[in-house]
């Protein structure tokens, strides 16, 4: 393992991605703490928002390494944050194509960005699902990978990330996440309107488990992985895998709808199709004990349940989900 021993000096962090619900955690977290942070946009746009939360926006093209390395100047820190995940409700892998694309051609990029820049860090993340057994069973970093479809471009940037720090001379950090959740994330807010209207239903017995995390701890990960200053592959996920009946229902309390209702595996999947019944039904079991031992990080949100609760606090004062609603099923519940 190469350490670059930054401890937590102030270093200067060049972030891909600074834009979307992880990049934008990262901006704020990171000047947060007093390192200097280059956000790397397309738009005008995206300029705006990294400046607004404290960064230095730079824009340029992710696949041309050259104009990444000129925007950014130099960095002691690249992080890979930046992603273009599909926010259907059904799967179409024509659709991936973009992302595919980022985590392949913007690697390469990036990492060559880096080694011009004298990075002595890069860091990418990446998903849990590339080690995921097929039967549900307990992984870790060190089980074996075997992504399909398009999780397989996920596990493509992990090499391609470490290919080119052993070339360069850098360290490589890879974090794999779980699944993200937010009161900003698109594929939050589309479960939040789903189960409002009781269109998200527990598929089957709801009994598999979800390895999740909110985007807040997924950010404050990378912060402590910049500050360690070391690479290795790690896994993070909050503290308790989460059970989908139990997510479901517990999302659907606090928002005031519903209890979600069940519908068996073969109709779910006429509807939307095996790919996302898969993501309901098959157990993610790993674990972030790796990351707390290695780097001494541990989430803000141990659990679903306070994570979901900061959710739904920050809908209600958004007007994403009006309060008036949530009273209103509390007092039905409080008449039963």
């Amino acid at each position: 393992m190469l350490d670059i021993h930054l401890g937590r000096s102030i270093v200067r962090v060049v972030i891909a991605g600074a834009t979307g619900v992880l990049g934008r955690r990262l901006v704020r977290q990171l000047r947060s703490r007093g390192h200097e942070v280059v956000g790397l946009v397309r738009r005008p746009e995206g300029e705006e928002i990294v400046r607004s939360l404290g960064g230095e926006a730079r824009r340029a093209d992710l696949f041309d390494a050259e104009a990444l390395a000129r925007a950014a100047g130099r960095a002691d820190v690249v992080i890979h944050a930046a992603t273009a995940i599909p926010t259907g409700t059904k799967f179409d892998p024509a659709e991936w194509t973009a992302n595919d694309r980022i985590r392949r051609e913007g690697t390469q990029a990036l990492t060559r960005a880096a080694a011009t820049l004298g990075a002595s860090l890069y860091l990418q993340q990446s998903i849990v699902w590339v080690a995921q057994p097929a039967d549900g069973s307990p992984f870790d970093e060190d089980s074996p990978a075997h992504p399909e479809g398009v999780m397989r471009s996920a596990l493509d940037g992990e090499q391609i990330a470490r290919d080119a720090g052993a070339r360069h001379g850098f360290a490589v950090g890879v974090l794999r996440c779980g699944g993200f959740y937010a009161a900003d994330a698109e594929h939050t807010r589309t479960l939040g309107r789903g189960l409002a209207r009781r269109k998200i239903p527990i598929v089957g017995r709801g009994d598999a488990v979800m390895g999740l995390i909110h985007a807040d701890d997924a950010a404050g990960a990378f912060v402590a992985a910049t500050e360690a200053g070391h690479g290795g592959l790690w896994h993070i996920v909050d503290d308790e895998p989460a059970p989908v009946a139990a997510l479901l229902t517990e999302l659907a309390r606090h928002i005031g709808a519903p209890t979600p209702r069940h519908v068996p595996v073969w109709l779910a999947r006429l509807f939307v199709g095996e790919h996302v019944v898969r993501q309901f039904t098959a157990s993610v079991r790993t674990s972030n004990a790796r990351f707390r031992r290695e780097v001494g990080w541990s989430p803000r949100y141990p659990t679903y349940r306070e994570g979901l609760a900061e959710v739904v606090a920050a809908w209600r004062a958004d007007g994403f989900i009006p309060a008036e609603r949530a009273a209103g099923h509390r007092a039905r519940v409080a008449r039963v």
